[in-house]
């Protein structure tokens, strides 16, 4: 901190004021000293009157004795009048309490002049009982009693002649007494005149003294504060030296090219990179013109008549905003630069100019790479998806100006990542720019070809009859067929599936061009691949699968919003000696108007589009909280266990799996609250997994439900192999079992060879009470539909529903079948 404050700018108070405070010293010492010695000159003189008038006080007085007259009586009264002046002086200050005025009346009486009172009354004041003083003052005591002795024997002598008792005898004792108090006096006036003298003489050595002491002390303070300024001027010294060799250094290694010109433009300064960017030394161009080194091109055209110092002097290239400028070289070559200027104020006074230059080359290089990277697939240097968009946007869009007609294609190569998989991502990279040369060659120019991702392609044929676009995708198709493309010694048969859209002067959005390529292109792979699909908006199978892409986006956002919501639905015991129920979860959807959506209407989609486990995770999670919550009430009762539905896709993930363990473990959730449904052509597609997936989660103690049982094609022996706790007979045999004597027959059959393998039965849609009496009579477990009851939004009160009384539902008073 203390050198950070040395390299400050010092104030002009900072450095004058020990300065000042020496020569106000000085004066208040020197003023001191004066008016001390000013003093002492005053009683000096004071003295002298005093010795006078006591000499002509004792003359006159003598006069008088032989003369007798009152006129020389008078010159006596006069006389005498000084010295007890002086006397009264000394009473007055000598009081407990000074009386000044007195004090200044005895001073005036005694003679002295009117500008010396205040100095001997603060002299008297200040030095009485100085020793010097003190002896002056008692001789001067000894003169004034002598007087006193002088003034009683004139009074006597009035008296004496005014009486006319004095004789000569008489006369001359009164001469003999003044000749004695003359010689008494005498000595004593002389002792105080030393006396005083010694004391100024005294005083007058302390004031050098002094004075001397301090005036070396204040040189020494001066010296030490010079010293300092010395020190503190080399600092700046130091420091400025190594600011200017540092800013040298900067400049020198800076890349951007620093010049400096006085106000005429005349170059004082070049940094080496101005000497590279003008192909200019900084010696010769010292004092040039910088009109010699280059000139400004008008290249944005905005006709700027300015020069360059005259810019820069009105501030027009100040720092903070890009100043983009061509610039020509005598040599005639033109660079881009940007251009930054400023005034060099000196003492607010423009000394010169400072410009600086930034070579542009680079950065426009990178930009038009960068701009070419952003539109361009690295790989193959085809448009990429955001640039292929674009230019269907703008053909789409001069559609609505101009009447004309276009052609869309998405491309899928079929079985790509089989080449990927065996021979490495070398052979799929080399295989896409074989095919890229291929599809190049077989379209007309100004046709788009654009790679969408990782084998996928796309084609904009624009001012395209539809004849000629069909013609031209299966040119495409028959092209990628004959590529024989051979890696390391394998061949590989290439194919490709080409989904067609013809834009007709039709109003089409961007989305929906897309959207109806795409489904035309997965229409194509579906029916075998290798194939030309034109897109028809009549075409049912078509709009069908845009009802399913449709709804993906919806349920992403569902799940994003939270709109999913959980239904409740009993199943009841149908015997007494089957214990209490369960409930199943069913999933409902609240569209963006609030409806309510079965799961009929989203599940198909979300299947083939890979959403299933995700919602899967949600019901599961959503479960395990009502549970959790319901637990931590402590609400009186045993609680329901809860039937889950899972997809074929959730049972073949493991993380899915993992993700369910570790859910247990979080809620801490007893499993046996919980049963997994599944259904039937889910576990046979995935039998493996779906027999350790159920034996994972059993192993905690979860159930198992098999749902839709014998609504697919299985067989029977399917079942030995998936350890189930539940059978769930599919409702298309249980609503029309009274009806159809085969549904009948399949009820039991079920139910007979669950209950041989030791699996509790569940009959679904029981929405008749005549139903429910043919499952009982069957041997059913239990049952499932509108008749029990219809699905209730699941909260804790669902968990608490259960039936207590395990009786035949029969029983049931009438009014109570829902």
């Amino acid at each position: 901190m203390k050198g950070n404050r040395t390299l400050e700018a010092p104030r002009l108070l900072g450095i004058i004021w020990p300065f000042v405070a020496v020569v106000v010293f000085q004066v208040l010492l020197g003023s001191l000293s004066l008016y001390a010695l000013s003093a002492v000159r005053a009683y000096v003189a004071g003295e002298s009157l005093w010795s006078k008038a006591q000499k002509d006080a004792i003359y006159y007085l003598n006069l008088y004795a032989d003369d007798r007259d009152p006129l020389t009586y008078a010159r006596y009264r006069r006389a005498i009048l000084v010295p007890q002046g002086d006397h009264n002086l000394r009473l007055a200050l000598d009081r407990p309490e000074p009386d000044l005025e007195a004090a200044r009346q005895g001073v005036l009486q005694g003679g002295n002049h009117p500008e010396d009172v205040a100095r001997i009354i603060w002299f008297y004041r200040n030095f009485r009982h100085i020793s010097y003083m003190e002896t002056a003052i008692d001789y001067w005591d000894i003169g004034d009693d002598y007087l006193r002795q002088l003034d009683v024997l004139a009074q006597q002598m009035r008296e004496g002649f005014a009486g006319g008792k004095a004789d000569a005898h008489q006369v001359a004792n009164w001469k003999a007494r003044i000749v004695a108090i003359n010689d008494g006096v005498t000595p004593a006036a002389k002792a105080f005149s030393d006396a005083l003298g010694e004391g100024s003489r005294m005083l007058l050595k302390v004031l050098m003294l002094t004075n001397l002491a301090t005036a070396l002390f204040l040189i020494a303070m001066a010296w030490r504060r010079s010293s300092k300024l010395l020190a503190q001027r080399q600092a700046f010294a130091s420091a400025l030296q190594e600011e200017k060799e540092r800013a040298q250094i900067t400049l020198e290694s800076i890349g951007d090219a620093v010049i400096t010109a006085d106000v005429d433009g005349c170059i004082s300064y070049m940094n080496p990179a101005a000497e590279q960017l003008t192909h200019w030394q900084a010696m010769q161009a010292q004092g040039l013109p910088l009109a010699a080194l280059f000139s400004l091109l008008d290249e944005n055209a905005e006709g700027d008549s300015l020069t360059l110092v005259e810019q820069v002097l009105s501030g027009s290239l100040k720092g903070g905003a890009e100043h983009a400028r061509l610039i020509q070289r005598l040599d005639g070559s033109t660079v881009s630069v940007n251009l930054v200027g400023s005034p060099i104020l000196t003492e607010g006074q423009v000394s010169g100019i400072v410009v600086v230059l930034h070579d542009m080359t680079q950065e426009r290089q990178y930009i038009a790479n960068l701009s070419w990277q952003a539109t361009h697939d690295a790989l193959t240097g085809l448009a990429n998806r955001r640039e292929f968009e674009y230019r269907l946007e703008q053909a789409l869009n001069a559609l609505a100006r101009q009447a004309g007609r276009h052609s869309l294609m998405f491309l899928d190569l079929d079985q790509f990542k089989l080449v990927n998989d065996t021979c490495g991502h070398a052979a799929g990279d080399e295989l896409l720019r074989h095919i890229c040369a291929v599809l190049q060659s077989g379209l007309r120019e100004g046709d788009t070809l654009a790679r969408l991702g990782g084998d996928e392609f796309g084609v904009l044929l624009e001012n395209c009859p539809p004849e000629q676009a069909e013609r031209i995708a299966e040119q495409l198709r028959q092209a990628v067929q004959s590529l024989h493309f051979v890696w390391k010694g394998r061949p590989f048969v290439t194919t490709v599936s080409i989904g067609l859209v013809h834009i007709a002067q039709v109003p089409s959005t961007l989305e929906a061009s897309l959207r109806a390529a795409d489904m035309a292109c997965y229409m194509a792979k579906e029916k075998g691949r290798n194939r030309v699909q034109v897109y028809h908006a009549d075409d049912s199978e078509l709009s069908m699968r845009f009802g399913e892409m449709a709804w993906i986006q919806r349920l992403h956002v569902a799940l994003e919003e939270n709109r999913f919501c959980l239904y409740a639905q009993e199943i009841a015991p149908l015997h007494p000696h089957d214990g209490l129920g369960h409930i199943e979860i069913l999933l409902r959807l609240h569209d963006e108007s609030g409806r309510t959506i079965l799961p009929d209407s989203f599940i198909p989609a979300a299947e083939r589009y890979g959403l299933m486990t995700a919602l899967d995770r949600w019901v599961v999670r959503s479960v395990f909280q009502v549970i959790r919550q319901c637990l931590d009430e402590g609400r009186e009762g045993p609680l329901a266990m809860c039937a889950i539905n899972l997809s074929g896709s959730s049972i073949g993930d493991d993380k899915f799996l993992e993700y369910l363990q570790r859910l247990f473990g979080e809620y801490d959730i007893p499993p046996r609250l919980i049963c997994f449904e599944i259904t039937e052509t889910s576990a046979i597609a995935n039998l493996g997994s779906a027999i350790r997936f159920i034996n994972e989660l059993k192993g905690l103690g979860c159930k198992f439900s098999l749902d839709d049982f014998c609504a697919g094609m299985s067989s029977f022996a399917y079942l030995k192999h998936l350890p189930v706790d539940f059978l769930k007979i599919d409702g298309s045999f249980v609503k029309d079992m009274l009806d159809d004597p085969i549904n009948r027959a399949m009820v039991e059959v079920i139910n007979h060879i669950g209950h041989v393998m030791g699996k509790r039965t569940i009959a679904e849609f029981v929405e008749t009470p005549l139903i429910e009496q043919a499952l009982q009579e069957i041997g059913v477990d239990y049952a499932q539909g509108y008749l029990i009851e219809r699905p209730q939004v699941f909260t804790c009160d669902s968990l608490q529903r259960q039936r207590i009384a395990a009786r035949p539902l029969l029983h049931r008073a009438p009014g109570t079948f829902r």
